[in-house]
């Protein structure tokens, strides 16, 4: 386990979501990414809370922001070095991202995510 301090772990999330493609930042609608530092569900790296781009209907509107948890403790408890940190973080947020554009699991690991 490495210790990666809470502003040094959301400069991480930062860069991902800085690093994915601007096509797809430009789609991404009413979706929130926030950062659990302590905790988070049991096996959890991320986790994404909403309704997927590809399940919202023309009545879909004036819900609170979807939500894109990245849970801090659960990566680093799986690396041992902040290079792994900085890797699975962006894994963690190209995963939960696919969610939101309505890709599953199953799709996303056959896809490497």
């Amino acid at each position: 386990m490495v210790v990666v301090d809470g502003e040094r772990f959301e400069e991480m999330v930062g860069v991902a979501l800085d690093g994915l493609p601007p096509e797809l930042g430009k789609l991404m609608r009413n979706v929130a990414v926030t950062v659990e530092l302590d905790g988070g569900p049991p096996g959890l790296l991320g986790l994404y809370e909403g309704v997927p781009l590809t399940e919202r209907l023309s009545d879909y509107s004036g819900l609170l922001p979807d939500r894109i948890t990245i849970y801090r403790r659960a990566i680093c408890a799986i690396c041992d070095t902040e290079d792994e940190v900085v890797e699975e973080v962006r894994r963690t947020v190209v995963h939960e991202v696919g969610h939101h554009f309505g890709i599953d699991d199953d799709r996303l690991h056959s896809l490497g995510w």
